[in-house]
């Protein structure tokens, strides 16, 4: 009885403690490899452009320059969450980060518009391998608490703060030359594969007895996401036909998926973690709350684009005020967890996005950028709210054999969400907009709208019922004459 006493004062000193040197090294290497993916993604959306001025690329084809991309990031990253628990975080890590090193540096010497495509969609694959094994080296190297809680709020605010710089350097780049949009992280790259290979210490060989990767559920997983997301990426620019049969084969590879992984004896996914209400609750939110952050930044651009003529640089400065976020997340956001805990703060950010979309919906086409700034801003602290806390909760509890996987289903949400907001939003812009007139334009904007800020509410609603349920086992515990141990809302069952 008193070793397991020691045992627990030991834990909670150990949870409570500050980050050493060391913790803070393989944090800053994880969190540069999270950078480097969130500012690839945001130079290149700047600089499609000027790829299709200098490569002569059609609409279509410059549509699956970032479409590879996301196909091979949103398809692979179950297969790449799971190879991290059965092949070692490190070494997938490592690897995948080299991939990326390499097929980055590739995309810059494209002459031919299937070049770019190709560097892209494997430099997507190797991000689908090497994000989740970086997010389970956290979540199985912070012990579960305070430690880890601020560890991810620290990496959730430094993935916002590459998206939002890589707006503002991608513009600077692609106006000199776009090929330093990919050359640029193949020297970011290498930095952080030296930086990991001196700081992230080498684990035990993970124990794969009677274990393997299931080839069978992963073929059929990554058959179904990338299909389910080429149909919803290519909704807007492709038959109704071809949409809706696209997504048909997507949903039978799924359905396959599943009877697969029930009969396998060691299954890609174990369907048993879905019984964790707060994980899928989490990634519901999580594939909601991308949709409409992405949507209404792909809205919003268009809007100062073409039809207020701003430039590239113009916009990016312009949006640069998102990447609040990078601040509030490891600077605010640790205090408010431990006061509030994880299920309120993610409700206010779902909040706080839903109004800031709203004030967007009666956009003008003479609004000047201190009328814009509220909603760019309440975006930024929105997602500082809600994007660290998700992560938090999508990972607490799951055994530590499972957190890869727990980092792939929640990446896996948050990339088809993107795909999912993107989609619906032009394809509402496109269908609303009855002319390219500058009235017709703004009409299409507003009506597209409604797409990010009808994802805000119905994450808030789901959100509610974490909330809800938090409450309930408040209640069953204080009911049956005991306390809580730990009087912090993020140690409670609802708050995960």
């Amino acid at each position: 009885m008193s070793t397991d006493t020691n045992t627990d004062t030991s834990t909670r000193k150990t949870a409570g403690a500050p980050l050493t040197g060391r913790d803070w090294g393989v944090l800053l290497v994880l969190c540069g490899a999270i950078f480097l993916e969130g500012i690839d993604v945001a130079m290149l959306n700047v600089a499609l452009p000027s790829i299709r001025a200098d490569l002569g690329l059609s609409t279509g084809s410059l549509q699956w320059v970032m479409s590879a991309y996301v196909l091979g990031y949103g398809g692979f990253m179950l297969v790449g969450g799971r190879a991290a628990d059965l092949f070692g975080r490190r070494r997938m890590f490592v690897f995948w980060l080299a991939v990326f090193l390499v097929f980055s540096g590739l995309g810059g010497f494209a002459t031919e518009g299937w070049m770019l495509v190709t560097a892209r969609f494997v430099t997507g694959v190797a991000a689908a391998f090497m994000t989740p094994a970086g997010l389970s080296i956290i979540t199985t190297g912070f012990e579960e608490g305070p430690r880890r809680n601020k560890a991810l709020l620290f990496y959730s605010g430094t993935a916002a703060g590459g998206f939002s710089i890589g707006l503002v350097v991608g513009g600077l780049l692609a106006s000199v030359d776009w090929r330093w949009v990919f050359f640029a992280p193949v020297v970011l790259s290498a930095l952080i594969l030296l930086a990991a290979l001196a700081f992230v210490p080498k684990s035990p060989r993970p124990d794969r007895a009677g274990q393997s990767l299931d080839l069978t559920g992963g073929l059929a997983i990554t058959a179904a996401i990338l299909l389910l997301v080429l149909g919803v990426e290519r909704a807007g620019h492709t038959s109704l036909t071809w949409t809706l049969g696209t997504l048909g084969a997507g949903l039978t590879a799924l359905a396959v998926f599943v009877a697969a992984e029930r009969r396998s004896a060691a299954p890609l996914v174990r369907l048993g973690i879905f019984r964790n209400g707060a994980l899928v609750r989490a990634n519901a939110v999580g594939l909601l709350f991308a949709a409409g952050f992405f949507g209404f930044q792909f809205l919003v651009v268009l809007y100062l684009q073409e039809l207020r003529g701003w430039s590239t640089l113009e916009t990016s400065f312009a949006m640069i005020v998102i990447g609040i976020d990078a601040i509030l997340s490891p600077v605010l956001v640790p205090g408010l967890v431990a006061r509030f805990g994880n299920a309120r703060l993610i409700l206010g950010g779902l909040l706080l996005a839903s109004l800031a979309y709203a004030l967007f919906l009666p956009v003008g086409a003479d609004w000047t950028y201190l009328t814009m700034l509220p909603s760019l801003v309440l975006i930024g602290v929105a997602f500082s709210l809600a994007y660290g806390p998700l992560t938090i909760v999508a990972t607490e509890g799951v055994k530590e054999e499972e957190q890869g996987l727990a980092g792939g289903l929640l990446y896996t949400s948050f990339q088809f969400g993107a795909a999912l907001g993107l989609s619906g939003a032009a394809t509402v812009n496109v269908a609303a907009t009855a002319s390219d007139s500058p009235d017709a334009l703004l009409e299409g904007y507003r009506a597209a709208l409604w797409v990010p800020l009808v994802a805000a509410l119905l994450a808030t609603l789901i959100s509610g019922f974490g909330l809800r349920s938090r409450r309930s086992a408040d209640s069953r515990v204080l009911g049956g004459g005991e306390r809580p141990a730990d009087d912090s809302p993020s140690e409670l069952p609802a708050a995960r």
